[in-house]
């Protein structure tokens, strides 16, 4: 098989990382399904860059700037590999991966603008280069673009999209306006998670049983799975945040607690800080530090200081013993989303999705 674009590149190394290689696939008959998910993420990657040409040069730039900035392909890996319960990777599964992907797209332009963010996937973002209104657009362009691939699948597919996509905003609003005075912070931030993640993977895990015509009883174990482990891939990002900046991608330790977003570490450290001295202190120094560099009156001198001050407590929190409880908290649902598959047959899919597990808590970045 030829790679010859820098997209379908990623895409195998992508899919040798989820242990679609001969070390995993010893029999004729794996490798037979390891090469029917290459081939099927080669289609999908071409197609994906057709679908989101636009006539429109403005447009054309815009919906093209994160696509060709890379990305994981998670969900379409996942229609793929849940399409194998069936007939494979059928024109309507290619249809509905790329559908999904491009959703998934869609979304973070918006999620960029709302989090006032800088960098995705190493590059500036959207609205840094060319300002809020035209992220937003562009995100709405693509989630039209998406949706009229939906649309050639059918009403089933239709309402699979419009439900996720319900959710995929119930889950932002939820993160935006923050936990009620009778919501339990932890269990709120949770189900934020699995509607503005675990609800697109667990559709792109289901849309491959559906459009490869699989058993109708394998939809419920794939969708289990899917939130599960959407769950799981973000606390993980959690941990990765506390990290020392990456040169690859160029996102900052940190970043999302300098954005003011209390991910489940700092979520844990709170709870911890009310019967602990040391983590009220190290959670004290966090917030005040976050405020500081958010207050625009502070002196560039002054700014260091806080900088400096705010990277240890991030370090310090790092080792902290509330981030390995969020590994073990990201564990748990990996491990019960492998569990959910319990109904699958045993073969190649059930491998691969297990292997999928494996590869999102283990991941580094």
């Amino acid at each position: 098989m030829t790679w010859s674009t820098p997209l379908a590149r990623r895409s195998k190394t992508l899919s040798a990382s989820l242990g679609l290689g001969e070390k995993l696939f010893a029999s004729s008959e794996e490798r037979r399904f390891a090469d029917a998910i290459e081939s099927g993420l080669e289609t999908v990657e071409a197609g994906l860059l057709k679908e989101v040409a636009f006539a429109d040069d403005m447009a054309d730039v815009t919906s093209r700037y994160l696509l060709e900035a890379g990305g994981k392909r998670i969900r379409p890996v996942l229609t793929l590999l849940t399409a194998q319960l069936g007939d494979g990777a059928t024109p309507a599964v290619i249809t509905a991966a790329q559908a999904i992907e491009i959703t998934h797209l869609a979304s973070l332009y918006h999620d960029d603008v709302m989090d006032e963010a800088e960098l995705r996937r190493g590059v500036p973002t959207a609205q840094h280069v060319w300002g809020n209104s035209v992220a937003i657009l562009t995100g709405d362009l693509l989630f039209a673009r998406a949706s009229k691939l939906v649309a050639s699948l059918g009403e089933g597919a239709i309402k699979l999209q419009a439900d996720t996509f319900e959710r995929l905003c119930l889950g932002q609003l939820h993160e935006t306006l923050g936990p009620r005075a009778s919501d339990d912070p932890i269990e709120h931030y949770l189900q934020v998670l699995a509607d503005k993640t675990g609800s697109l993977i667990a559709a792109a895990a289901q849309m491959g049983v559906i459009f490869s015509d699989a058993p109708s009883e394998f939809e419920e174990p794939v969708v289990a799975f899917g939130e599960k482990i959407g769950v799981a891939f973000q606390l993980i990002d959690d941990v990765i945040d506390l990290a020392e900046a990456d040169a690859e991608t160029g996102k900052a330790q940190g970043t999302d607690l300098r954005s003011g977003v209390a991910t489940l570490p700092l979520l844990f450290l709170r709870r911890a800080a009310a019967t602990d001295a040391g983590a009220a202190e190290l959670l004290g120094r966090i917030e005040r530090n976050v405020d500081e560099l958010d207050d625009d009156a502070t002196s560039a001198e002054d700014r260091a200081t806080d900088e400096a001050e705010l990277a240890a407590a991030i370090a310090e929190l790092r080792g902290h013993p509330v981030t390995e409880e969020t590994l073990l908290e990201a564990r748990r649902w990996a491990d019960d989303a492998v569990a959910a598959l319990a109904p699958l047959p045993d073969g190649p899919v059930k491998k691969a999705l297990t292997k999928f597990a494996e590869a999102v808590v283990d991941r580094s970045k």
